[in-house]
């Protein structure tokens, strides 16, 4: 039986680090925090509750190894923190963000198993921050959903610090910090927290080097791992709200896999469900006064991009791309984004932001064929659905901004009822996961945004 082991939970004043074993392999795993003393914070406040932290923080930072198709899992010294709740947690998150890894291997049935036994542990009662002088830290990746996301805090007059983290993944972390520290310039925060997360697993090329076990991919749950990340930090600053910019159209799959019935959604650990499942978890099992949600959870891209026209002048400072920061231009999510501001912000905006017209770059074919439900199956990406996609290609055809090769693709999807495609997308949704006095400042603004593109769109009159 091969057996994923955690071998080491280390943390140092600055960092929290992890490792684990698999057959002859060792993968490690470091969380850097700036201005942050965990030897203090575990002075303070109990080294149990710090090793806690640390254990999730392992656990969620580590699971991409299980891409590597272990048996078994084992925590070894760490097993007392394995209760039946965390157990239930770590294979929900597994089961829902890795179905695209186990559609792609055509697993369908693959979870691995905890060997530890959990009956009888009973984790104790969550501790509680104390309330420092600003309650939300919103994460900050860099895209237009984060700026998005800080506009909102800030016009509600909700003070709030930023979250900027690095990932080994994304390439230089002095260069991914500069980028994003020139976004959150552009708000009101209060506070810049940085934090790099160093990731060898990620880079290894242990797919192609090692066979034997059967994967053509390293998948991993970036959500789920930065909100446990950040709980340290939380206890730190006296943070009681982690603020995400998570928008409605994460809730959509990719495809339906006819062999379980399951939907694959690249995106869920940005969704509904997980939002709502990583909220309870936190607050009744860790820190019990810290909420995690989303402020544009209510709404599709269409109204974030009404939004975004507000701050127009300032989308050039966003980035998103996954492959090499600020954008690639060769690649679904800069596809999706240039697609959309093409259709929603000024012709110099969005050569400011790209420099290249990438609906005529022919690498980008694929992807747009996807985005547009061309092809079998969306991108495995954190883009919009075919009817954000759709929507977006009528409106920039509409403006002039369509060369010969989308206009092609246009022709092939054939004509957009723009008012009918767009009604479910302007509509403003009720579900969300904000605090009363965050929704307040917030639901307002995005009812607005949401009534205005009805009207630019011919859904109301």
């Amino acid at each position: 039986m091969r057996t994923l082991r955690l071998t080491e939970v280390h943390r140092g004043a600055e960092c929290l680090g992890a490792s684990c074993s698999i057959d002859d392999l060792r993968f490690h795993v470091t969380v850097w925090y700036e201005d942050v003393d965990l030897h203090a914070l575990a002075r303070e406040h109990g080294d149990e509750l710090l090793e806690r932290l640390a254990v999730h923080v392992a656990l969620f930072q580590l699971n991409a190894v299980a891409s590597l198709r272990p048996d078994a899992i084992a925590l070894g010294p760490y097993a007392r923190h394995l209760t039946s709740e965390l157990v239930t947690l770590w294979e929900t998150v597994f089961a829902r963000v890795w179905a695209q890894w186990r559609w792609e291997h055509q697993l369908p049935e693959y979870m691995p198993v905890f060997v530890d036994r959990t009956h009888g542990i009973t984790a104790p009662p969550p501790a509680r921050v104390p309330e420092g002088p600003i309650e939300l830290l919103a994460f900050s990746g860099g895209g237009k959903d984060s700026l998005v996301a800080a506009k909102l805090l800030e016009r509600a007059g909700l003070p709030f610090a930023t979250l900027g983290y690095s990932h080994s993944i994304y390439g230089n972390p002095v260069h991914q910090h500069a980028l994003l520290d020139r976004l959150g310039a552009a708000t009101a925060r209060t506070r810049a927290e940085r934090q790099w997360v160093i990731d060898d697993i990620l880079d290894a090329p242990v797919a192609q080097l090692r066979p034997s076990f059967g994967v053509r991919s390293i998948h991993a749950a970036e959500t789920p791992a930065s909100v446990f990340a950040a709980l340290p930090l939380a206890l730190a600053r006296g943070y009681r709200g982690l603020v995400v910019g998570h928008e409605a159209s994460a809730n959509t799959g990719n495809l339906v896999w006819e062999a379980t019935g399951e939907e694959v959604n690249h995106q869920w650990g940005k969704g509904w469900e997980a939002e709502q499942l990583l909220d309870r978890y936190v607050r009744e099992h860790l820190l019990e006064n810290v909420r995690y949600f989303s402020v544009l959870q209510p709404v599709h891209d269409e109204v974030i991009f009404e939004l975004l026209s507000r701050d127009a002048a300032l989308a050039p400072l966003t980035h998103s791309c996954n492959l090499r920061k600020p954008w690639c231009g060769r690649c679904a999510k800069c596809a999706y984004v240039w697609l959309q501001m093409a259709a929603h912000l000024p012709p110099p905006i969005l050569e400011a932001t790209f420099g290249a017209n990438l609906g005529e770059h022919p690498d980008n074919e694929r992807w747009f064929r996807e985005l547009l439900g061309l092809a079998e199956h969306t991108p495995f990406e954190c883009v919009g659905g075919v009817p954000e996609a759709r929507l977006a290609l009528a409106l920039a055809g509409a403006r002039g901004a369509l060369g010969p090769r989308l206009a092609a693709l246009a022709g092939e999807v054939g004509p957009v009822d723009v008012a009918k495609v767009a009604r479910a997308l302007v509509e403003l949704g009720t579900v969300h996961g904000m605090p009363p006095h965050v929704a307040v400042g917030v639901m307002p603004q995005l009812a607005d945004a949401a009534t205005s593109a009805a009207k630019r769109l011919g859904v109301l009159g």
